[in-house]
């Protein structure tokens, strides 16, 4: 937290095929050691097997699936009088958003699969129909918030 100013919020940059701001993001979240055009390769390949798997346009699955994924609530570790509690808070939707697209982008790493892209586009297609490793991700965090509710007073 900077102690002079607060931090000025900069824009954020839309993909250069949809322009959108969420596939701008999403794409940067895939980019590793600054190869954006891979990253985009990546994503666009997805976005195409998921329109070719469901008939839909897949811009719109991936929407669907990152507002499945995105969670509502989770535990912050809060320390009082000497013992550490997991309390129970709302997350911001800015940090819903980057969460879900974190979770997405590490679980289809981990998917057996022979592309990136064709990985990303099973677990985007899992996420829209509400399955897969990051649904159970949110749903995790959603359950450990609700065993910790009795330290929700806690809350700062």
């Amino acid at each position: 937290m900077p102690r002079r100013k607060a931090a000025v919020k900069r824009e954020r940059t839309t993909d250069y095929k949809f322009k959108d701001i969420l596939a701008g993001q999403f794409i940067n979240y895939i980019m590793r050691r600054g190869k954006k055009s891979l990253a985009e390769r990546i994503f666009y390949d997805s976005i195409d097997i998921l329109t070719k798997k469901t008939g839909q346009p897949g811009l719109n699955v991936f929407k669907k699936a990152l507002d499945n994924v995105r969670p509502i609530l989770e535990v912050r570790p809060r320390r009082v009088g000497g013992a550490t509690y997991q309390v129970p808070m709302e997350v911001r939707p800015e940090r819903s958003i980057a969460l879900a697209m974190r979770w997405i982008i590490s679980y289809a790493k981990q998917r057996s699969g022979h592309s990136m892209a064709e990985k990303l586009a099973a677990e985007l297609l899992a996420a829209s129909k509400k399955e897969g490793a990051s649904i159970k991700k949110k749903e995790d965090t959603h359950k450990m918030a609700e065993a910790n509710k009795a330290f929700a007073h806690f809350r700062w």
